[in-house]
């Protein structure tokens, strides 16, 4: 028999990568064989291609089945070849026929009854699809709003494999529509306007916020430190599409998108407990799946009680807060994850919690809280860029009655200082002040006099490494987008530096 080749995708990391699928079927002895490095999950959808087919009611050939997965040094894993290697071998026995078969592109997994099933990382394999000239999809019915997202192509969803047969023969189905989704503001039930005081832990979320940049709050336990982290959530702008559409594939690829929902429009908050570990963070297992940080992309990672986490899990978010990107590397192969997240840690200044807060007297002794406040090392310090005290509120605080600025009125705050960078940056695919590189802020981040004199003297006083420096530039041109203001003043630099004061008032 001729040979039959089906157009199909596997995942890498979070791109999609083509597979064609070679189908030879020949007389012999009955073996069928899966060449072209499957895992263990492709291997496995021979029994579940032959129950799906013989249980729909078509005949399983007896002889020599020979499936290639080409390329053939490329790793194919999951079950989204089920489909295709059907679809393939009920063409290359003529139990149906396909014309302009080159055009289309199938996935999904089966059952032993024929059902369709959904499978994750859909969106990414229907781009890579795109990239490649096929127009035309078929996929699981449960995949087909996240499919439906990407324009110029035409999605064919169906839920069983006689469906599949019927369309290729009878060509009798319009391509799917989605509900479109708006990218506008999104109700939040926490809101600012619940926190009573905290104006300058506010002010310094809202210039973390505007800029994409990291934020540590500490204070005694109480004073309201993760009721402020829970609420940055409320005063992010929405995505842009192409924002969304990164944070949807990552979702997507590790299985965390709900079926009923095409798009993510609003900003991912993670908040991991501090028991996690090092690869539930960073990603990786047998199936180098993302992490936290790359759930969080595009969002906050937000870690309460940042100190209660193990040194080396937090040691690992070095490079990730560097570079945004985490590559991840196993002897099974190597994928590259995007993690622009912003980090918001919350933490005591001891043990205790009440060391310098003149609520209470500290009970730890002074090497105890030297060993607690170690974990937080010198170099993730120095990735930091605003810390901010949040004090403990008195009875009057508590108890007073008087308008507090709600989420919505800093939300529209912020939101005119990210369209200010996004114009800025329009040619660089960055988003906000916190991913700029040396030449953005040698371009974007220029001082008067005054401004260079006061950040030579803070320099050389406080021994501030290079990356503090280009960090405070970055918060100053994030207050000085703030006021609307094209140049950074004095006034914009003060505070960025005042952001570098940590426990004890020490510049970091």
């Amino acid at each position: 028999m001729a040979i039959t080749n089906i157009n199909t995708a596997s995942l890498s990391g979070i791109k999609g990568n083509i597979v064609r699928v070679e189908i030879h079927i020949c007389n012999g002895l009955p073996c069928f064989n899966i060449v072209g490095l499957p895992d263990v999950s492709v291997r496995e959808s021979k029994e579940r291609v032959r129950a799906a087919i013989v249980n729909c009611g078509y005949q399983f050939p007896i002889g020599r089945i020979t499936i290639n997965l080409a390329p053939a040094d490329l790793k194919k894993e999951g079950a989204l070849l089920d489909l295709p290697i059907a679809i393939g071998i009920l063409i290359a026995t003529n139990q149906i026929c396909c014309e302009e078969l080159d055009k289309y592109l199938f996935i999904g997994e089966l059952s032993l009854d024929g059902e369709l099933k959904g499978i994750r990382g859909a969106l990414p394999i229907v781009m890579e699809g795109m990239d490649n000239g096929i127009k035309k999809f078929l996929v699981p019915y449960d995949n087909a709003e996240e499919c439906s997202l990407i324009r110029g192509v035409d999605i064919f969803a169906f839920k069983h494999l006689k469906e599949v047969v019927n369309y290729i023969q009878y060509r009798d189905l319009l391509p799917y529509e989605a509900c479109q989704e708006k990218f506008e503001d999104y109700d939040n039930d926490l809101d600012f306007c619940d926190v009573k005081g905290q104006e300058s832990a506010k002010r310094a979320i809202e210039v973390a916020s505007a800029g994409g940049h990291n934020i540590a709050l500490f204070g005694p336990p109480g004073s309201g430190k993760t009721m402020l982290a829970q609420r940055i959530s409320s005063i992010l702008p929405p995505m842009k599409y192409e924002e969304a559409i990164e944070v949807t594939k990552i979702y997507s690829i590790s299985g965390n998108l709900d079926k009923d929902e095409s798009i993510i429009t609003k900003r991912p908050f993670r908040s991991p407990h501090h028991t996690t570990s090092k690869i539930a963070l960073v990603g990786g297992g047998k199936e180098l799946m993302p992490g936290e940080i790359s759930l969080a992309h595009h969002g906050v990672l937000f870690l309460d009680e940042i100190l209660e986490f193990d040194k080396n899990v937090l040691n690992v978010l070095r490079q990730p807060l560097e570079d945004r990107e985490i590559v991840i590397s196993r002897y099974n192969g190597s994928v590259k994850y995007p993690a622009n997240f912003m980090l918001v840690a919350a933490l005591n200044p001891c043990p205790c919690g009440y060391y310098s807060s003149g609520v209470r007297e500290c009970t730890c002794a002074d090497y105890v809280r030297e060993r607690y406040l170690n974990k937080f090392s010198g170099p993730l310090l120095d990735r930091i860029d605003v810390f901010s005290y949040v004090n403990s509120l008195s009875y009057i605080d508590i108890k007073r009655s008087e308008k507090v600025e709600d989420s919505k009125s800093i939300r529209e705050r912020i939101k005119k200082a990210r369209e200010i960078q996004s114009s800025r940056f329009k040619d660089n695919m960055i988003f906000t002040n916190a991913q700029m590189n040396v030449k953005d802020i040698n371009k974007y981040c220029n001082l008067d006099k005054k401004g260079s004199a006061l950040i030579e003297k803070v320099y050389s006083k406080f021994s501030l490494s290079a990356r503090a420096y280009s960090r405070i530039l970055k918060v100053a041109r994030t207050i000085a987008d703030l006021r609307g203001s094209f140049n950074i003043g004095e006034i914009d630099l003060v505070e960025a530096i005042q952001y570098r004061r940590f426990i004890n008032d020490k510049i970091i």
